[in-house]
Formats: structure tokens, sequence, C-alpha cells
């Protein structure tokens, strides 16, 4: 159950994100489509302003233009590059205003700020495939400069000058250029100008995202808490099956104790324990009801602890020294499954004698359960608190149980804000210290 829970949280996370994903990209695809399709109109509006600006650069005149005459000095050098760039640049300076208000005022109501360029990008002279010009020259620019063109019109022509011998007819001089232009637009403000005109899908997006966010958190906090429930459930459960043994091992040694007439004045009280301590174990099944009832433990509790720890592993010694003579505010049952899974614990590793000491020291409760048992090796010390662990030998257990005596134990310590300390030799015995404060 747990796991499906699990995987249930796992599933619902994936499809989450998987619906962000297919939502974010959406949304970048419709920006991108907006995008171009704004990029498109400017395009349109400006291409046969910019396409005439190109023919007053005298780049598709007549032979005898002034602009094919300097390409044709710059050729055979009778200018300088410095003096032929700057004739374009003087060009552009010239224009600059005149052409940045007409951009304007195309774009105004739409409220886009457009920058156009257009440049030369290559000026070759056909007759030696020579190109004129290292890199492009800017001949009309807006006052807003293009840094990263959004879109850009590209275009080439030839432009041709012959001089033929009157006698032979023979052309004597062919002064043929190839022009390549590009005319680029960028619209510094487009993020703004795209989210305004797609706002209302963006929020309707957005409001959609939320809403599933919220259910998904919904979700996933009954997820966690039906997990958390569960989990504490598997506890109790674990818990119970566990504390149920000692209990059920004593009754049945001490129903043959009856059926043998031994000692009945012993056994029959030992059974009434045992009965009492079943009745308690399973009202741990209805958790509110136990913490409204939990009781104190009294001084003659510890000693009947240990006379039914002693009845039941009867082939092995108990020594309790006690100095309590008051009630303390601890749940005697919690307190038995501490005394009782650490003898158990002593008892399932080879221990013959235990000692148990249980001091008083106002404010503060000590327990110490000391057995000359197999001991802890030093590198599962760490590890024998935990759920479900055994202590191993060659990999192999060599005791019967389910991991779960140390881990109540710990878990009870906590409860009461205590600390458990472990001392332990192998061969020789460990030792475990409990230290419980209390208030009066």
């Amino acid at each position: 159950m747990i796991s499906k829970s699990k995987n249930l949280i796992a599933l619902f996370t994936a499809l989450f994100l998987l619906l962000i994903g297919i939502q974010g990209y959406f949304m970048y695809k419709t920006y991108q489509v907006k995008e171009r399709e704004i990029y498109r109109t400017v395009h349109k509006r400006l291409t046969d302003y910019t396409d005439r600006l190109e023919d007053k650069g005298a780049m598709r005149k007549s032979p005898d233009d002034s602009i094919q005459a300097i390409l044709v000095r710059f050729k055979d050098r009778k200018i300088t590059r410095d003096e032929f760039l700057d004739l374009f640049d003087k060009n552009r300076k010239a224009t600059e205003k005149e052409f940045s208000k007409f951009v304007d005022k195309q774009f105004k109501e739409e409220g886009y700020q457009v920058a156009v360029k257009i440049e030369y990008s290559s000026i070759v002279f056909n007759p030696t495939k020579t190109n004129l010009i290292s890199k492009p020259i800017v001949i009309y620019e807006t006052e807003k400069k293009v840094k990263n063109a959004g879109i850009a019109n590209t275009g080439s022509w030839e432009t041709i000058s012959k001089s033929t011998d009157a006698d032979d007819k023979k052309i004597t001089r062919n002064n043929s250029f190839s022009v390549r232009s590009i005319t680029g637009y960028e619209i510094l403000n487009i993020k703004n100008v795209v989210f305004k005109e797609l706002t209302l899908l963006f929020l309707c997006c957005i409001t959609l995202l939320a809403s599933v966010l919220s259910l998904y958190i919904f979700t996933i906090k009954n997820l966690i808490k039906q997990q958390k429930q569960i989990e504490v459930l598997h506890t109790i459960v674990d818990n119970i099956s566990h504390e149920f043994k000692t209990p059920i091992a004593t009754l049945k040694i001490a129903s043959k104790a009856l059926k043998k007439n031994i000692n009945h004045e012993t056994t029959l009280p030992l059974m009434d324990r045992q009965i009492i301590r079943l009745e308690n174990l399973l009202q741990q099944l209805h958790q509110e009801e136990h913490e409204e009832n939990e009781g104190k433990i009294r001084p003659e509790d510890w000693k009947f602890f240990i006379q039914d720890l002693a009845f039941t592993y009867s082939g092995n010694t108990f020594r309790l020294q006690s100095n309590v003579v008051k009630e303390l505010p601890f749940d005697k049952i919690l307190m038995e499954t501490v005394i009782k899974n650490l003898c158990e614990n002593s008892v399932k590793y080879g221990a013959s004698e235990i000692d148990i000491n249980i001091t008083d020291l106002e404010k503060h409760l000590e327990i110490t359960v000391a057995d000359n048992g197999e001991g802890i090796p030093k590198n599962e010390m760490k590890s024998i608190f935990e759920k479900f662990y055994r202590i191993q030998a060659n990999n192999i257990h060599n005791t019967k149980g389910l991991g779960l005596g140390l881990y109540f134990v710990h878990n009870i310590i906590k409860k009461y804000k205590g600390k458990i300390d472990v001392n332990s030799t192998l061969k020789k015995g460990t030792t475990f210290k409990i230290h419980l404060p209390y208030e009066n």
C-alpha cells in the first residue's frame, strides 16, 4: 500500500510536470508565431519604401550614373578606400533623420519601435570576380540601431557600363558590377508588444496552470497524509505483533504449569498480568483512547516485569535492583516494552545472566540492562535501532525475530525526550543505559 501511494505521487508529479511542459511549449510557440506575424507586417509595410531607397543609391540607374562612376573610380584606385566609404557614410547621415521619421510614423499607432538598416554586403567587379569591399557598407539606417535583425530581406543585381571601339566595334572597356544587399528589421520592443497582444491568452494559461497546481498540491497532500496514516498503522501492527509474542509465550508456559498443579499462587497472578498486557496492547489500535488513559507506573511494577521474564525464560538468571519508591509519570505499557525488549534481546544473543538496575534520581530515571551475551560488533552498533535490522554473523541471521525490539525501545525513549547509550564487548556482553527526564 505504501509503495502504491508513492507510485501515485510519482505519477501525479510526472503528469503535472508534463502539463507544465506542454503548456510552456504552447505559450512559447504562440509567442513565436505572434512575433513572426508582427515582423511580417513590418516587412510588408516597409519593403516598397526601402526598395526605393536602394534605387536612390543609383545601383539600378543608367550606365553614366554618379555612383556607378564612383565604383569605377574606386576600382581603378582613383579614390582611396576611406574616401569611398566616406561617401556612403555622408549619405547615410544625411538621410537618417528623414528615414527615421518615416518609419516611426508608419507604426506610431501600434507603438512599435522599429529599427531598419540597409547595407551592401558585397560589390563584385565581374570581369575579375573581385569583391571591392571586405565588410558590409551601411547605406541607410534609422536613428534606432539594429542589433539583432528579427527579419532580413536580401537582394542582388548587376550594373554595367561598356565602351566600344568605333572602327572594329569591339568592346574595349567593361565595367560590370554585381551587388548584393541586405535590409534588416528589428522591433526593439518586440517582447512588450507580443506580451501586450497576448495578455488575455497568457492570463488564461496562467489561471489554468494555477488551478492545476492547486489540484496537484491538494492531491499530493492527501496522498502524503494517507501514506503517513498507512505507515502509522503498519508501525502499530508491527508493534502489537511483536509485543504479543512475550505474553502469549508466558501464558503457554503458565497454562502448562497449571495443568501440572505447580505453584498456583504465582502462576495465576502472572496469567492475569499477561492478559492485562494483551488488553493494553490491543488498546494501541485506538491511539486516542490510549493516550487519554495513559497510566503511571508503580514501584512494584518493575518487579513484576522481571518476574514474568524469569518465569518465561527459566533457564536464564534475571537480577533486579531498584530504588524506586513512588509512582512515576511514565506509561506502564511502554516501560514494560522497554524492559522486556532489552532483556529478550539479551536472551536471543546468548546471555545467561541479565542485571537490571532502576534508579530514581529525582526528575530523572536511569535504567541499566547489562548482560554477559555475545556482544555487538562495532560496525553494526550504529544500525541496531533501525527498523527490521538484526545483527548478522557471516551474513546469516542466527536469531529469530523481526528486528523490531530495539526499534521500539528507541522510539519510546524519543517520546520521553530521553537518550540511550550502548557499550558492548564481543564475547563479554552488552550494557544499555537509558536516561529519562520527568517532572513531578
